[in-house]
């Protein structure tokens, strides 16, 4: 597949904030090379930092919670709870996050999308973020077009404003509890365990990979990208349902994610869970199923579903 189809501007400046932070915990996993650093209880740690941020807080919340609103918390404060969990995983405020998703699922793969592989691979990893397009700037003007519903309420505005804290906060909370050990596996690495990982969704499943589903995109799924970001991978399933709460779909297609949420429905904790109206038992039958799912899109403030590929709870 050709990746470098759509040129994009030769000469960015460089979003010195986010390379300075984004930077700075890079330079403090290298210092897990060092074993005076290593604990087995600090690399449990890690992992279970991993989980929260990641697949709690980006997977979970950002994605299929406040992006796509694949399931309700129940109560209302329950959200901005998981949302301070996504802050703290440092891929920025729940508004900015939400706004280049969806600005992403708008022009996917085309001119206008915010990482697509058609720029270049490292461009759809990282760069896009390192190196921003002029129309990609998180003003107000881009938080009202993007993600009007998030920007209406005062508290995502709150910590869309002081995301950074959060993981300030972590990282003096490990280092309090462990020393430099939790500090280093538990913040440092962890933190850019949970970058690289999500950001392959944005460029590994729209690279390599199978596709289940006709899209006008190139997303795949892709197993292993699947296993380190709890069902994440299962890339071209979500484009095919994008406000589908379950990304996999065939019984192979392990999706930690949704089992999370299916849990958290039985509690009572999340309602109407949204899911694909059918599952169909063949690749055929999914391509000729998915060809008619329409995309979610933003129009006048609220989010439009294709409610006859889905049904509106799982409970």
């Amino acid at each position: 597949m050709t990746t470098t189809t759509i040129p994009r501007p030769a000469s960015n400046p460089i979003a010195w904030p986010a390379f300075i932070w984004i930077g700075a915990f890079h330079v403090g996993a290298l210092l897990a090379f060092n074993p005076a650093f290593f604990t087995w209880q600090a690399l449990l740690v890690c992992a279970v930092m991993h989980w929260l941020t990641g697949g709690i807080g980006i997977c979970m919340t950002y994605h299929r919670l406040l992006t796509h609103r694949s399931f309700v918390t129940r109560p209302k404060a329950l959200e901005y709870l998981l949302c301070m969990i996504g802050c703290t995983a440092s891929e920025g405020g729940p508004i900015g996050w939400v706004a280049d998703h969806r600005k992403h699922h708008a022009h996917s793969d085309e001119e206008g999308d915010v990482h697509t592989p058609h720029q270049g691979f490292w461009w759809a990893h990282m760069l896009w973020w390192l190196t921003p397009e002029a129309d990609t700037v998180h003003s107000v003007e881009y938080y009202q077009r993007w993600a009007p519903d998030l920007y209406r309420d005062p508290v995502l505005r709150l910590l869309d404003k002081f995301h950074f804290l959060f993981p300030i906060a972590s990282a003096i909370t490990l280092y309090l509890i462990g020393g430099m050990p939790f500090l280093v596996w538990g913040s440092f690495v962890s933190t850019v365990l949970v970058l690289h990982t999500t950001w392959l969704v944005n460029s590994a499943t729209h690279v390599w990979g199978y596709r289940s589903h006709k899209t006008r995109d190139d997303s795949t799924n892709l197993w292993w990208v699947a296993l380190l970001t709890y069902g994440e991978g299962w890339h071209n399933n979500h484009h095919a349902y994008q406000t589908s709460a379950r990304h996999g779909i065939s019984w192979w297609e392990i999706d930690m994610t949704y089992i999370g949420i299916r849990l958290m429905s039985l509690v009572g904790l999340f309602h109407s869970v949204k899911l694909p109206k059918l599952v169909p038992s063949t690749i055929d039958d999914r391509v000729k199923h998915s060809s008619r799912r329409e995309e979610t899109l933003v129009h006048g403030g609220r989010l439009l579903d294709d409610e006859s590929e889905l049904v509106g709870s799982a409970t």
